[in-house]
């Protein structure tokens, strides 16, 4: 069962010096379970962490056309690291690719594109903030804790895998 204190602890340790942040173990790969509303960071066959996670206001379904408020599903990779964005941080992923971009033209739309994982809204109230995981809030995004988001931005980089699972 996921606990948010076994999360939170390698992070507490990691925020105390913020040079030891960047010392955290590289992760090879990203898997999100949208249905379970969960994503695992892992090295090898080794998970390393486990969040919990808010996605697109319809996370049912593979995102079809910009606007419909789902998280995409398949195999993309990050691809920019923005430390500067709207939310905490935000790390964007290859959403559209090949593929999404062929299945929108043959519906005549545009498949849309800006999916990242990143923290959460500065305006989300405080009370909200811990169980964010709780509600679909994003546009079809992968939201975590800013502390969750430390871990992710000190663990990955460029090229990461993710997998966005049903």
């Amino acid at each position: 069962m996921f606990t948010r204190r076994a999360v939170l602890t390698p992070l507490l340790a990691g925020l105390a010096l913020p040079c030891r942040a960047r010392a955290l173990p590289r992760i090879d790969r990203i898997e999100v379970r949208k249905r379970e509303r969960v994503m695992e960071l892992k090295a090898g066959s080794e998970v390393l962490w486990r969040f919990r996670v808010a996605l697109g206001r319809r996370p049912e379904g593979h995102k079809l056309r910009e606007g419909d408020g789902r998280t995409p599903e398949g195999r993309y990779e990050l691809v920019e690291f923005l430390p500067r964005s709207y939310f905490y941080k935000a790390i964007r992923i290859s959403y559209p690719n090949e593929e999404d971009i062929a299945r929108a033209r043959r519906l005549g739309v545009s498949p849309g594109g800006n999916i990242m994982i990143h923290g959460l809204d500065p305006k989300m109230e405080p009370r909200w903030r811990r169980d964010h995981w709780l509600f679909n809030w994003t546009q079809g995004c992968i939201a975590v804790t800013d502390e969750e988001m430390d871990i992710v931005w000190a663990s990955a980089e460029p090229g990461t895998p993710i997998d966005i699972l049903p």
